[in-house]
């Protein structure tokens, strides 16, 4: 698992970790049951505090995306078909939103960013 942490960006570190862990796990580059690295090594690994990943693992635990066994270590979990359908759909709305941003703040209309849409969908078919 590679994950790369940049200082400038504007979101904190527990969250680049977390979606950076996510995405691998929605990409099945984790796949169900592969054990993660301990708390202490990716804090280690990561330069960043054993509370910054303990953060990271705690939330993804509750949302769903990962198991920790006391004593044994935390693992990607069993894969639950509506929780990964709509943590996809967040990912594209969230990526959505900052390209409606993006095209607000350089005056784009909405009916140009239709059309752009439509044009990106139908080079892709």
């Amino acid at each position: 698992m590679k994950i790369i942490l940049k200082n400038v960006s504007d979101q904190p570190l527990y969250q680049q970790i977390k979606d950076q862990i996510k995405t691998a796990i929605l990409q099945q580059e984790l796949i169900e049951g592969e054990q993660l690295p301990s708390i202490r090594s990716l804090a280690n690994d990561l330069h960043v505090s054993v509370l910054t990943t303990k953060r990271v693992y705690e939330e993804l635990e509750k949302e769903g995306f990962i198991i920790t066994k006391v004593g044994k270590g935390s693992y990607v979990a069993p894969e639950n078909l509506d929780m990964l359908l709509e943590s996809k759909r967040q990912m594209v709305e969230t990526q959505l939103i900052e390209a409606w941003k993006t095209a607000k703040m350089v005056g784009i209309s909405k009916d140009e960013f239709y059309l752009m849409m439509d044009l990106l969908i139908e080079e892709d078919d």
